[in-house]
């Protein structure tokens, strides 16, 4: 493991919580509605593939990896059929920084932590190699926005869908599928069965049983659904590969600016965690 991955795996907590008001929080969601999305996973494909551009479902899927068959295909490309790509990613960068002000407040949204931390993360987001980072490389594209706020939602959003390409480079080698990734992610938060997690229990039973199936003759699982050591040991493999994969961009700065990042961000993310993202 690399130096910097520890680096990576703090940054990971740090900035996650940011990104997540594009997801929890009421404001994007509205912003995305007001477009004439219908539905809140209309919304959520079309702003998050936006930055490819007008791909088909099969590279929305490919991109995003952890979908099951068929759900982004529900979405892409219908979802843009009446709303250009441009006008979600615009909708969702509105909606996101909108909801770090009201949850941040004036005093913390306006402090010039907030915009030291913005200019690192930025510094930091828009330093690493694109190379098989398709996701990545797509935020990379948009332009960065000049006020802060917006500017620390968009460059989380970019390191964010770095370590995601990473992410999926690391179950890719350990033939990992998107719903198999979801019952490992499960059974390490503790839910069982791992079939009832919420990024999963809505698909068909029948598939669900196949996934666990595929798992227990891999060894992965035992016969109750729960990890083995085989299991366990795997998971720990891939998250220790992607916090090595997100390491990159932290080269770009610093031994004394990461130190201040981590500073100036502390606060930050602490609020954003007492309200859950909302």
């Amino acid at each position: 493991m690399g130096a910097l991955a520890p680096v990576a795996r703090r940054m990971f907590e740090l900035l996650e919580p940011i990104c997540l008001v594009t997801f929890f929080a009421e404001e994007c969601n509205a912003e995305l509605a007001a477009l004439g999305h219908r539905t809140y996973w209309d919304g959520y494909f079309a702003g998050r593939a936006a930055p490819l551009g007008r791909v088909p479902a099969q590279v929305v899927h490919a991109a995003f990896y952890n979908f099951a068959d068929g759900e982004a295909a529900r979405h892409i490309p219908s979802a843009w059929e009446t709303i250009p790509p441009e006008a979600s990613v615009a909708a969702r960068e509105r909606g996101s920084a909108a909801s770090l002000r009201r949850i941040l407040g004036a005093g913390l949204a306006g402090s010039p932590g907030l915009v030291r931390a913005a200019d690192l993360t930025t510094k930091a987001a828009t330093s690493a190699p694109m190379e098989g980072r398709v996701m990545y490389a797509g935020m990379r594209a948009l332009a960065v926005p000049g006020d802060p706020v917006a500017r620390l939602w968009h460059s989380a959003t970019m390191l964010r869908e770095h370590r995601h390409d990473g992410h999926t480079a690391a179950l890719l080698g350990e033939r990992v599928g998107g719903t198999e990734a979801h019952v490992l992610s499960a059974l390490e938060l503790g839910i069982h069965p791992p079939e009832s997690f919420g990024r999963i229990h809505h698909l068909p039973k029948e598939r669900l049983a196949a996934v666990m199936e595929g798992l227990r003759a891999r060894g992965l699982v035992d016969a109750e659904g729960r990890f083995t050591d085989a299991g366990r040991a795997t998971k720990r493999r891939v998250e220790a590969l992607t916090d090595d994969l997100a390491a990159a961009p932290y080269e770009a700065l610093s031994p004394a600016e990461l130190d201040e990042l981590i500073a100036v961000l502390e606060p930050i993310t602490a609020k954003l965690v007492a309200t859950g993202s909302q």
